[in-house]
């Protein structure tokens, strides 16, 4: 770290940029010599930002592994700087090198090529501070004596790709200084994007139309990398997608995006890597490559934000380990700076909704507080300029009007669930991490939010008024109207608010809030009492008798005992109905195996979990799939593709259904926030041997898991030193246990 603050090491920086602009991507450069008479340089930093993303190198090294830099934020309150050690890589004589590419900043981002652009021009801010052993300070800011040059890189686009010329000569450019809002500038938080590891074809073959299609095996993000020597002028061509359709490459599902790559070839050796764009896809078609490609010829580079592995689950069901293995993979994809809805299509938007829902899921797998918590802090910054309404997507690009055709609401909010994920995305760190300090750095954006529903509620105390998405992709819905779900939204709305009510009145306690505390925790009474009144018959029927209703009701707590019992029945009732095939969308897809499991119908939860027919979650592991689908039926058992205009390979929010194997089928749930204490309540089911989980939590190892020996079940545990924890077995009984690993036969 430095010694000064990195923002006052860019205080004597200026902004520039390059003209004329051509759209080849700028290369800024400037030299600098070591000062003499301060003895030894003892630390070297780069701070820098930029209006587009950013690549910057010392005497010929990469400064950093980091990727797409600064990140995305909500640019307009707050713009990262990042600081870098350039110790190991000084020389007497320097040479600084930054690439400027397009990134979020400029260029298609939207919906259907929509520029939703933050400016028009990229700008580098930069500077480097050379401390020298008598304290010394050396400063090289960005200025109008820095030098740059048109790369080989012709074009850059997240959305289209990336086109290279190694036969174009660089081009001078001329430098200027540029306008730069720095009261925006904020130190960089968070992980940053990185190559995460390297995927070598599993098949090469020519398709029916005469191209080379390579299979890597696994829907992935990055991008493909490669050495190739071929006649000078060669066009090299690279288009990506997920699915194969009829033998040839599906871009149907990427709508206007292009994902396509190109390299023409200098007439030597040319390595190809384009790291100013990101694809979603499992399958490349290349065209125009010197001769026949092979699996040793080619590589696809995996990138995400940089996450620790934390959560495992496994059981003896490889086609539940399959699905598990999908989250993580949609987790991987759709965690790439921000938490995005799909990584592939003219999309990529950190919708609120998605990691709502799945946002308990990810702090399991993968410890992702900084990731979280960063996004959060652009929440909170979007909330409060759309006057406390919560937007669809963080950062918010949408409130310059580009909707999606099919999103036939206003665009007033606020809206149930993806609203709610100022609330329930803190409330998934709360339970995983405990972090006090970043509870209290979102409580403004949970309380903006739920005091905004409330000037939203009917007489009735229901919030019942406004649009809202509701159970969003019910796969009873008609494929171009998948907001038609047969659960009521006015339902899903008041359920949702009680249960971020409720959460607002416990965040407030741990805040020593007491009015906020007893102002929420009334809230959250009088919804309760409305939705039963209004919505909830004596036997426990409540309006659209639908499985989503019942989930919602049933796990966030919204009935009394004999109500919950009845209600718990009649969701079982409705599921057996469905031939134990998915019958929930967006809302209720999450709970459903909870609300089953915990009214005593765990047989159901299970069978829920192991159908095949579709819709389930397992039936597109029959269809090839290696990543969670955005529809239950993306792809058509004839292999035909759905017909809506939503059709990804890449959705993790359906995959919130690994919360419940980690918590429930294996059994580890925190009793305490972060895990201070925990509570182990292995719950065994039908189709199912066995079943086990680990998590490295904050307080170390926790494992639970049970197996069946014969008439015999069989629990393990491993406890953490320090940690108080408690075991549930399938039949109730509670006990004590201590640090240590344990073995138990019922």
């Amino acid at each position: 770290m430095t010694t000064t603050d990195p923002l006052t090491v860019l205080s004597g920086a200026t902004a520039i940029s390059v003209a004329p602009d051509t759209g080849r991507a700028p290369l800024l450069s400037t030299r600098f010599r070591l000062e003499t008479g301060h003895g030894d340089p003892v630390r070297a930093t780069l701070v820098a930002t930029a209006h587009g993303i950013y690549e910057a190198s010392l005497n010929g090294h990469r400064v950093s592994p980091a990727l797409f830099t600064p990140g995305w934020t909500a640019y307009e309150w707050r713009l990262q700087a990042h600081s870098y050690d350039l110790t190991p890589l000084l020389e007497q004589d320097n040479r600084m090198d930054v690439l400027l590419g397009n990134g979020w900043w400029r260029g298609n981002l939207g919906f259907a090529g929509a520029n939703a652009n933050y400016g028009d021009r990229l700008a580098l801010l930069a500077a480097v501070e050379i401390r020298y052993a008598d304290g010394h300070l050396q400063r090289v800011p960005t200025g109008t004596d820095w030098t740059a040059q048109a790369s080989d890189i012709v074009s850059n686009s997240l959305y289209n790709g990336q086109a290279i010329d190694r036969t174009l000569p660089a081009e001078p450019l001329a430098v200027e200084e540029v306008p730069f809002d720095t009261s925006v500038l904020v130190p960089a938080t968070g992980p940053t994007v990185t190559r995460q590891e390297s995927l070598r074809p599993q098949r090469t073959w020519s398709s029916p139309s005469g191209a080379t299609l390579v299979d890597f095996g696994q829907n992935l993000v990055g991008w493909l990398r490669f050495t190739v020597e071929g006649e000078r002028g060669t066009t090299i061509t690279i288009r990506h997608a997920e699915v194969l359709v009829d033998g040839e490459l599906a871009t149907e599902p990427l709508r206007e995006a292009k994902a396509t790559d190109t390299l023409v070839l200098s007439g030597g050796v040319d390595t190809f890597e384009p790291t100013l764009t990101f694809h979603g896809f499992r399958y490349a078609e290349i065209t125009g490559w010197p001769g026949t490609v092979t699996a040793d010829d080619v590589v696809a580079v995996v990138v995400h934000s940089d996450l620790r592995r934390t959560g495992w689950f496994e059981c003896s069901d490889d086609r539940v380990n399959q699905l598990v293995s999908n989250a993580v993979w949609g987790q991987r994809g759709n965690f790439l700076d921000v938490p995005t809805d799909c990584p592939q299509r003219d999309e990529r938007l950190g919708w609120t909704g998605d990691i709502a829902v799945f946002a308990p899921s990810a702090c399991f797998t993968y410890d992702v507080a900084g990731f979280l918590d960063r996004w959060l802090l652009d929440l909170d910054a979007e909330t409060r300029a759309a006057y406390g309404v919560v937007p669809l997507v963080i950062p918010d690009v949408l409130k310059h009007g580009h909707l999606p055709d099919d999103l036939d609401v206003s665009f007033t909010g606020p809206f149930a669930i993806w609203g709610d994920a100022a609330v329930w995305v803190p409330e998934a760190l709360w339970r995983a991490y405990g972090d006090r300090d970043r509870l209290a750095a979102h409580y403004p954006a949970i309380a903006m939010h739920v005091d905004g529903v409330i000037a939203k509620l009917s007489p009735t105390g229901l919030w019942d008024t406004g649009d809202q998405l509701g159970d969003w992709l019910d796969p009873d819905a008609p494929a171009e109207n998948p907001g038609a779900a047969k659960a009521d939204p006015a339902v899903i709305a008041t359920a949702c608010l009680y249960r971020s009510a409720h959460f607002a009145a416990e965040a407030a306690t741990v805040l020593s809030r007491p009015l906020d505390a007893a102002r929420y925790g009334a809230l959250a009474d009088t919804v309760r009492a409305a939705f039963t009144e209004h919505y909830v018959t004596d036997d426990g029927r409540i309006r659209s008798d639908c499985a989503t209703v019942y989930a919602l009701a049933l796990h966030f707590g919204l009935l009394d005992p004999d109500r919950r019992a009845r209600a718990g029945e009649r969701l079982a009732e409705v599921v057996r109905a469905a031939g134990h095939r998915i019958s929930t969308g967006f809302a209720g897809t999450p709970y459903v195996t909870w609300a089953l499991a915990a009214t005593g119908h765990v047989d159901d939860a299970y069978a829920l979990l192991l159908q095949t027919e579709c819709p389930s979650w397992l039936y597109p592991l029959s269809m090839g799939a290696t990543t969670i689908w955005e529809r239950w039926d993306s792809m058509k058992p004839d292999g035909s593709l759905n017909t809506g205009h939503m059709t990804s390979f890449n959705h993790y929010a359906l995959g919130a259904v690994t919360d419940w194997l980690h918590q429930v089928v294996a059994g580890i749930q925190p009793a305490e926030p972060g895990y201070a204490a925990v509570r182990l309540a292995p719950t065994p089911g039908p189709g199912l041997d066995w079943a086990r989980a680990s998590l490295e939590s904050p307080h170390g190892r926790i494992e639970s898991g049970w197996r069946r020996d014969g008439e015999s079940l069989v629990v393990e545990v491993t406890v953490p030193d320090g940690v108080p924890a408690t075991l549930q077995f399938p039949d109730g009984t509670l006990q004590r246990v201590p640090a240590g690993r344990h073995t138990f036969r019922r």
